[in-house]
């Protein structure tokens, strides 16, 4: 079966990849499809990295829709047909008037969990605003929601289930800049792209509320590079664009951030 130990050696969220792992060699075994329930960024860039080279198994990631953070994945013998189809999800619209009770992303999370959910079994959460949100969930989630999910915060709601379509999926805002630095230091790059100090930058890397590539950093020092993702909590993420080096061999770094 898979190298399992190896595998788990260069993984940081080991618990959660082992399950994975569980249930690529159950696919593999009875040449079926088996689909994860949703996985988090750095678990779904960590499976990324480790599976791409394997040749017994064939992952393929999908949330909903193209810029889903939490997803599920689906994995199979690679001679076995697999597509984003097969990854089975259902989207439910979740709506109250909230215009005098305003609800964020942690009220409707924390109001699906109070029913007794977990949350592996929900997706990514769309906020409408004063009109309530969207949620995209297991599918055998959707009968018990739809019937339990009656109240966020202080709104009623009325829960049901909607057809892909119909969600609300706004574009990433994003912003294109340029910086000259001295070096490729993890702080000196994220301080520029997000506007922050240097020093409170370093403040969240050490934190831990920073990652590169979805992997926690907490050395300042860390040199980051060209394709690199950085995420820094309740910020959003940056994306390290083309460097090259100037004539004082100082670095100029494009960079686009995402809101």
């Amino acid at each position: 079966m898979l190298p399992r130990e190896d595998l788990l050696k260069r993984v940081e969220n080991k618990e959660e990849i082992a399950r994975v792992i569980d249930q690529a060699e159950q696919a593999i075994k009875n040449w079926e499809v088996v689909v994860t329930d949703f996985l988090s960024p750095p678990i779904l860039a960590e499976i990324q990295t480790i599976f791409k080279n394997l040749t017994e198994i064939e992952a393929v990631p999908w949330g909903g829709y193209p810029q889903a953070e939490r997803q599920r994945v689906g994995l199979s013998r690679p001679d076995i047909a697999l597509d984003e189809s097969q990854v089975e999800l259902a989207a439910l619209d979740i709506a109250g008037n909230f215009l005098f009770d305003p609800a964020t992303h942690r009220d409707f999370l924390g109001a699906i969990l109070g029913t007794g959910i977990i949350r592996e079994k929900i997706g990514d959460i769309i906020i409408l605003g004063e009109r309530g949100a969207q949620a995209i969930v297991v599918p055998e989630m959707v009968d018990f929601l739809t019937s339990s999910l009656t109240q966020v915060r202080s709104v009623a709601v009325k829960t049901q289930q909607i057809d892909f379509s119909e969600l609300k999926i706004r574009p990433p805002q994003k912003k294109e800049m340029t910086t000259v630095e001295a070096s490729m230091r993890l702080d000196a790059i994220a301080s520029a792209g997000f506007g922050m100090s240097r020093s409170k930058m370093a403040d969240a890397i050490t934190g831990k509320d920073v990652r590169v590539n979805w992997k926690e950093i907490t050395q300042s020092s860390y040199n980051v590079k060209q394709g690199d993702l950085i995420a820094v909590r309740g910020k959003g993420r940056l994306e390290i664009g083309e460097v090259s080096v100037t004539k004082k061999q100082r670095y100029r770094v494009n960079l686009v951030r995402y809101k």
